[in-house]
């Protein structure tokens, strides 16, 4: 009898939590319930200042939660969580190092000799089309080669789970269409659990098998899990032009605007205040 796989993301009634300056205590997050299996692409979306990232967080062990358990593999998270690659928002990369030294420096803190190092960062280059820019730094390459370098960057160092925060937030349309297709493209290879947050509804049904919705904040909640059941391998363009994903989109659509308008409303009212 085959063995079932661990869950490799598990929170359980999470509950996340800060104490501001004057003595309050914020609730950011409450009662968060988030299974990803082995293999999953999951996608968050929610309302600015919803807790998205928080749940990222939570998941890389950087935050603990004030109540409710966090599990990777079916084990409490204590501490880092050291099977999982964070790919953030904002480049990470050094800038007095080149390309192919910022992705074989992940090999390197870990003990791979330089040359191993190097070799398997120039493989990594060449599967995200940057073979031949190995030489340079990251203020001679666009913002989309710049990605390319910060995904090669975690994905050498072959963690089971993928975190991503808006990673393609600061691109131009194309490029984060181009950037999309390759993730898919890595993903299919070697599926790992991957925990994708996004404004964008559109780029979270494309991508994902799951989408999770999140209220507007404080006390964010998930509220809503739909499964995504258009077909693989998926082109981020076409996949779009599909009837179903037409359809898709005006269901999550209908629970996701109600949140965001109450998130901008809020917004409004603290500048105001």
């Amino acid at each position: 009898m085959a063995m079932t796989k661990p869950t490799a993301v598990a929170l359980d009634s999470a509950t996340v939590a800060f104490r501001l300056a004057d003595g309050r205590v914020y609730t950011a997050v409450e009662q968060a319930n988030l299974a990803v299996d082995h293999g999953e692409f999951v996608a968050i979306v929610g309302p600015t200042g919803c807790g998205k990232s928080t749940l990222l967080n939570v998941t890389a062990g950087l935050l603990k939660p004030a109540a409710g358990t966090a599990r990777i593999f079916d084990k409490p998270l204590a501490g880092l969580n050291r099977d999982a690659g964070y790919l953030f928002q904002a480049d990470a990369l050094f800038p007095w190092k080149t390309a192919i030294d910022n992705v074989a420096i992940g090999l390197e803190i870990r003990g791979t000799p330089r040359s191993e190092a190097l070799a398997r960062a120039q493989q990594w280059l060449t599967s995200v089309g940057l073979g031949a820019f190995a030489g340079r730094y990251p203020h001679m390459l666009s913002g989309g080669q710049r990605k390319r370098v910060a995904l090669a960057q975690v994905l050498i160092r072959d963690p089971k789970i993928l975190l991503m925060d808006e990673p393609f937030g600061p691109l131009d349309a194309q490029t984060r269409q181009i950037m999309g297709n390759l993730l898919l493209e890595l993903w299919t290879a070697d599926r790992k659990a991957v925990l994708f947050v996004t404004h964008d509804l559109e780029e979270a049904i494309a991508l994902a098998d799951r989408v999770v919705i999140m209220s507007a904040g404080p006390s964010a909640r998930i509220i809503g899990d739909w499964r995504i059941t258009l077909p693989r391998p998926r082109d981020i363009a076409e996949i779009r032009m599909e009837k179903d994903f037409h359809a898709l989109h005006r269901e999550i659509w209908g629970v996701l605007k109600d949140e965001v308008m109450k998130g901008y409303v809020q917004s409004t009212q603290a500048g105001a205040a």
